[in-house]
């Protein structure tokens, strides 16, 4: 599997304390993290060649979590000019 790291501390390094307290107080924001790691899991899976899924499939894994992403960023944005 890929080394590289894809969670949201790596993605977002300079928000910590603002993906922590998310992640204590919001709900939304925890089902969109778990999401996002599960999709992150599969992909790299995927990659490493631990399973089977057609090119289709892989871009499908990615484009869903570029809008788990998207939704990340924008509460990001909107925890900052709270």
């Amino acid at each position: 599997m890929s080394e590289a790291r894809h969670d949201l501390h790596a993605l977002f390094p300079d928000e910590g304390p603002i993906l922590h307290a998310l992640k204590v107080e919001d709900a939304r924001f925890r089902d969109l993290a778990d999401r996002h790691h599960a999709i992150e899991v599969e992909i790299q899976r995927l990659d490493a060649g631990l399973g089977a899924a057609s090119d289709e499939r892989l871009e499908e894994l990615k484009k869903q979590r570029l809008r788990l992403l998207d939704e990340v960023m924008a509460m990001i944005a909107a925890r900052k000019v709270e």
